[in-house]
């Protein structure tokens, strides 16, 4: 669940610290006061679309800061699938917000976007002021359906979309398949050349590296060869002195003196030692010199083969691998050329066979979506009579696509009959934003079931309600705080008196500056904050035992 949320320097909030609790945690206050800006900053740390604008004026960087604990092993699971691990049972997503960019991190450590928004769709739902809008769009419909009945469909919409993926490649092969003559004439002709032209070369794997190395060493070969020359004059030559010879005639004189002084036979040791290691390195530097020797006659025709290879790169590949790569996948191209009837009618059984395996994933898994949508209907329509639709119809009604899609045949949409003789119409027909608002609380009441998702939000779905319907939506979410933490902004009494947590938010004015402070409420205080709701500036004895009456009544219901 949501522990702590810190932000500093967005909009009218200066610094503000939130404690939240479990169950239903509520938050009011007057129009303005910065309750949607609570709202923003909780999206801005789960990785909402940021501008430089809702930065605090005269500030140069905001921070929003949130801290969960994970209660959940299968929610900690998939976070360490994602090499997110918790810190003594917590998580921190923090989001500092500078002029053009942003850094978040997760636990201290910098994540991209993607990270953040994932780690984030684990943790907390957020149904927005807007959010109910959703449903008017029939796309969402199925989307849905498919999360309320995730664990049950997963195998099959993955098959479907294997199958299709199949599919569409065979049926692109086909496509291509239908060459006119003259158009396959010419490519035989191309392939045949540059098969040919490829085997001609009879290429081996790595020759090139091979012939590059040893045309670089031939390049550079008389030089070498040169100074080994002058090196081994110098170390062995039979022409004048050198070292050999002086280091010769040095042991015949240390030799003669070896008797008569103990250091002096020290140091003749020292110096056969010298002379022994370079008679070695002399028949070394002989044999070195033996290998440099290369005739003209190879060196062209390593430099020869080398141009041939290199032509050849320019137009197959990079490197002999990469040409004879090319080679194979030609000469297959070119046998599918040969028998091309033959191949034709094998893309085509290839073709049907998918499309029959197509058929099967995509029916099969329509059939279980529409054993799970009369489930979730019937669910939501319970949770809808909770919420004073008294004799409401609700239904999923099915068509199939037009053409196969990569998640199935199925075209759903909601159908509502809100009231009694009326015939039942799709959703986005019939349905005010008042009654929109509450089917959506139904169907996240229904998805907080089947859904891990610690905690809810909900910024005003009160929107469009009131009277008897305002108490039955605040009984289905202290339903739901049961189960989950709920944070509800709302400027409904019957809700707010339902709090378990009740938060106001104030807009204060200290020395020509503006702020948004947010105070945690004791129980006189909630019952003075529903009376403000109830009469805001016209307070009387009657409101404020209304407003008694409302916390009793809560009392009461949880």
């Amino acid at each position: 669940m949501l522990q702590y949320l810190h932000v500093k320097n967005l909009a009218l909030i200066d610094e503000i610290e939130i404690d939240f609790q479990k169950g239903l945690n509520i938050l009011t206050g007057e129009t303005g006061a910065g309750k949607s800006i609570i709202l923003g900053s909780i999206n801005l740390a789960l990785g909402g679309k940021y501008s430089k604008d809702m930065l605090r004026t005269g500030t140069q960087f905001g921070l929003v800061e949130l801290v969960f604990s994970i209660e959940n092993e299968k929610i900690e699971k998939i976070l360490n699938e994602l090499d997110i691990f918790s810190e003594d049972g917590q998580i921190i997503l923090s989001r500092k917000l500078m002029e053009g960019r942003s850094i978040s991190k997760v636990n201290g450590e910098t994540v991209n976007m993607k990270t953040l928004r994932d780690v984030a769709s684990l943790l907390i739902d957020i149904h927005g002021q807007h959010e109910h809008q959703s449903l008017l769009n029939k796309k969402n419909h199925l989307m849905i359906l498919d999360a309320f009945a995730k664990e049950d469909i997963a195998e099959l919409k993955k098959k479907t979309a294997e199958a299709y993926h199949q599919f569409t490649e065979a049926r692109v092969a086909l496509e291509e398949s239908k060459l006119d003559e003259e158009s396959r004439r010419k490519e035989v002709s191309l392939l045949e050349f540059e098969t040919k032209e490829i085997e001609e070369a009879s290429l081996a794997s790595g020759e090139d590296e091979v012939l590059e190395e040893k045309y670089r060493f031939m390049l550079n070969g008389k030089k070498v060869s040169e100074a080994v020359l002058e090196g081994y004059q110098y170390t062995s030559g039979q022409d004048g002195e050198n070292a050999s010879e002086l280091l010769g005639r040095t042991l015949r004189c240390m030799q003669q003196i070896t008797d008569y002084d103990k250091k002096a036979e020290e140091l003749f040791g020292q110096l056969s030692e010298i002379d022994s290691l370079l008679n070695d390195f002399n028949r070394e530097l002989s044999d070195y010199s033996k290998s440099l020797e290369f005739s003209e006659e190879e060196f062209y025709e390593t430099e020869t083969r080398l141009n041939e290879i290199n032509h050849l790169k320019t137009k197959y590949g990079n490197s002999v691998d990469e040409i004879l790569g090319y080679y194979e996948e030609k000469t297959k191209e070119l046998e599918k050329f040969q028998d091309y009837d033959a191949y034709v009618a094998g893309l085509e059984r290839k073709y049907e066979q998918t499309l029959k395996e197509l058929e099967k994933a995509s029916t099969s898994l329509s059939k279980k979506r529409k054993s799970q949508a009369k489930t979730l209907v019937s669910c939501i329509t319970e949770v809808l009579k909770d919420l004073n639709f008294l004799d409401v119809q609700f239904e999923m009604q099915f068509e199939r696509t037009k053409d196969f899609t990569a998640g199935g045949i199925d075209d759903a949409q909601f159908y509502i009959s809100a009231n009694p003789g009326e015939a039942l119409k799709p959703l986005n027909e019939v349905a005010s934003g008042g009654e929109l608002s509450r089917i959506m609380l139904a169907i996240k009441t229904v998805m907080s079931d089947r859904d891990d998702t610690p905690t809810l939000i909900f910024d005003e779905i009160d929107a469009g309600i009131s009277g008897i319907t305002a108490e039955k939506v605040a009984e289905k979410m202290n339903i739901i705080g049961r189960n989950r933490q709920v944070i509800c902004i709302t400027h409904l009494p019957q809700i707010a008196a339902m709090a378990d947590t009740h938060y106001v938010i104030r807009k204060e004015v200290e020395k020509q500056v503006t702020k948004t402070r947010i105070f945690v409420l004791s129980e006189e205080e909630s019952i003075a904050e529903l009376t403000r709701i109830l009469g805001g500036s016209n307070v009387t004895e009657h409101m404020i035992q209304s407003a008694k009456e409302m916390k009793e009544m809560a009392k009461r219901t949880k």
